[in-house]
């Protein structure tokens, strides 16, 4: 029987982070529906950044409103409440953000993370994580409430439920209070350049995690295919370039996955 995860204690984690992350009052659940949705109620009454992680979400959301399958002391499900001084329009591009930071901390970690645009985290080429974005106008600024869910031990049930090729960080013993203190370090470091500079200085960081660089690949929307072509990375607007036959072209994002091409003849798995 494969032993079973430290269980993450709140008061544990702010001593393992550095300066940055001190700023940010964080909280351990065992169970909750999702992160995400207990924080977007109490919006309007945080005054500092809220990172609040559960052992278990009975209804945790990917993009387009898919189901994010986690395991209890297998994952890292949590959502950070960030405010930022800009408009809404103003922090497009933050799910391209926290992928670089994401994937830029486990590197320094020993993993070798690298990013499917728009919003997964892979190891491997399978996905290892996801990244959800919802932002609620504060006048002034604008509220994020940015949702993360990282594989981080195998799981057979929660990879079979998955239904598609998943990643983790290790069979067991990743030590999760000092991969999440970290995440936060990233997040509350890069965070602030992206407040004040916007999408421009990640756009190189995020080109060099593109994990299909170079790479045929397909975009497909509800299980049809939209377009064939080659991924060149991201504009400065956080646009997918594609180069198709017809030309080169910028792919707005929405209910879109990417995948590599595959053979004709062949179909792609519909989960992301």
């Amino acid at each position: 029987m494969r032993p079973m995860s430290t269980p993450l204690i709140a008061d544990q984690l702010p001593r393992l982070c550095r300066a940055a992350a001190q700023t940010i009052q964080f909280e351990v659940v065992a169970s909750t529906g999702s992160t995400n949705a207990d924080l977007r109620e109490r919006l309007p009454g945080l005054a500092q950044p809220v990172l609040r992680v559960a052992e278990h979400q009975t209804a945790g959301r990917g993009r387009a409103g898919r189901s994010w399958v986690d395991a209890r002391g297998d994952n890292l499900s949590f959502s950070l409440a960030w405010h930022f001084g800009g408009e809404m329009g103003q922090v497009a591009g933050l799910s391209l953000v926290v992928g670089v930071l994401i994937a830029e901390t486990l590197r320094a970690s020993g993993w070798e993370a690298g990013l499917k645009w728009p919003n997964d985290v892979l190891l491997n080429s399978r996905k290892l994580g996801g990244i959800l974005i919802e932002t609620v106008s504060a006048r002034p600024g604008t509220w994020a409430i940015i949702g993360v869910g990282i594989n981080v031990h195998a799981n057979a049930e929660r990879d079979a439920a998955a239904g598609t090729e998943t990643a983790s960080l290790a069979p067991s013993g990743v030590d999760r209070h000092a991969l999440l203190a970290s995440l936060a370090d990233g997040l509350a470091e890069g965070l602030p350049l992206f407040d004040a500079q916007g999408l421009a200085p990640f756009v190189p960081r995020w080109q060099a995690l593109h994990a299909y660089a170079g790479e045929a690949v397909d975009l497909i929307e509800r299980g049809t295919l939209l377009q064939r072509g080659i991924a060149r990375g991201i504009d400065d607007m956080g646009c997918l370039l594609l180069d198709t036959h017809a030309g080169r072209i910028a792919v707005l994002a929405g209910d879109i996955s990417l995948r590599k091409q595959l053979a004709p003849g062949t179909s792609h798995a519909l989960a992301d």
